[in-house]
């Protein structure tokens, strides 16, 4: 599933490409047929991402909701677009671009109390200026539920998946099994700064790259996929060498060194 960068760089270049223009709107697909008629010829005003959901804003005051969940993507195409495929939920065609998304979760007209009652379930996004820190270190600081499992709970940090969750706490050298509770205040605000950087630099690379470019002898624009990650997916412990080991955590694959990440409840177990 797409983590927080990726939707918050798809809101940055639909901005870019399509943003304070008159459209064309299709659903080829025909499952979002009756809202792509209300918004047909109407202009794109903004978009908006708030971890891993994205808004479209509409000068009429509609409200788009997407989450792409495990199989949504969008495409981009130069216009005049070739014939859209049948799977296509919805088709945005401007003057220079047209996106085509396919096999989103979710795409939705949301009214504003819509809106409301989602961002109500969500934790504050690293991405946004107005994410309060505060919030998200009570909610941690509160629970006896592992670390592990707190950084995919979106009502906590909205926007942070498996990779980041995996590297970050590589990073800090936090055994993932550590509970909320028992973490220091400064080692929460090293996990928090460290996600900030972290999905800036996604967001700019259109990537997950966690690696440091002295780490790998390259820049970050020309590292190979397997030298953007410190831990995850990795055999081997980029640190110590020691075998990385993968278990299962909050129902995904979780990696982790037993030796730099030592400490609260066994890496693993």
């Amino acid at each position: 599933m797409p983590e927080g960068h990726t939707i918050h760089r798809l809101a940055r270049d639909l901005r870019r490409d399509l943003g304070r223009q008159q459209l064309q709107v299709q659903s080829p697909q025909g499952r979002f047929a009756a809202e792509s008629q209300l918004l047909d010829g109407d202009f794109l005003q903004g978009t908006d991402a708030w971890g891993k959901h994205l808004f479209l804003r509409w000068k009429s005051g509609r409200l788009v909701h997407i989450h792409l969940g495990l199989y949504g993507k969008f495409r981009r195409h130069k216009t005049p677009p070739p014939e859209p495929r049948p799977t296509v939920r919805l088709r945005l065609w401007g003057r220079d671009r047209c996106w085509d998304l396919v096999g989103p979760n979710r795409c939705e007209l949301l009214s504003e109390e819509g809106e409301a009652e989602l961002l109500q379930r969500l934790g504050p996004d690293p991405l946004r200026a107005d994410a309060d820190v505060d919030q998200v270190w009570q909610r941690i600081h509160k629970s006896r539920v592992c670390i592990g499992g707190l950084l995919l709970n979106q009502a906590v940090i909205a926007g942070v998946g498996n990779v980041y969750r995996a590297e970050v706490l590589f990073d800090q050298r936090i055994a993932p099994e550590t509970r909320g509770c028992d973490l220091s205040r400064e080692q929460f605000l090293g996990i928090w700064e460290r996600l900030c950087e972290w999905l800036q630099i996604g967001v700019r690379y259109n990537r997950i790259i966690t690696a440091e470019p002295e780490q790998v002898g390259r820049s970050r624009g020309r590292m190979r996929r397997k030298e953007r990650l410190q831990c995850y997916g990795h055999a081997a412990c980029t640190e110590c060498g020691t075998e990385i080991e993968c278990w299962e955590l909050a129902n995904r694959k979780m990696y982790a060194c037993p030796v730099c990440q030592a400490g609260g409840h066994p890496v693993g177990t």
